[in-house]
């Protein structure tokens, strides 16, 4: 089976630790940020680890093991 071609809006998207736990941002803080309180938006700013199960298959498509 041929090489897999990594994509390069999954590069973008995540960031894979020395470990290989998969790093992502939160989603909803693109707009309406007026009708969500200070501490929500303040814990949308942290970097979340993707679970496992899904963690698999985006390291599958960036080629990484």
């Amino acid at each position: 089976m041929p090489k897999l071609k990594g994509k390069d809006s999954f590069r973008e998207r995540f960031k894979v630790t020395a470990r290989g736990k998969v790093l992502h941002a939160k989603r909803g803080r693109r707009h309406l940020m007026a009708s969500k309180n200070r501490k929500r938006l303040r814990q949308l700013r942290k970097v979340a680890v993707l679970d496992e199960s899904f963690a698999y298959k985006v390291r599958k498509v960036m080629s990484i093991k």
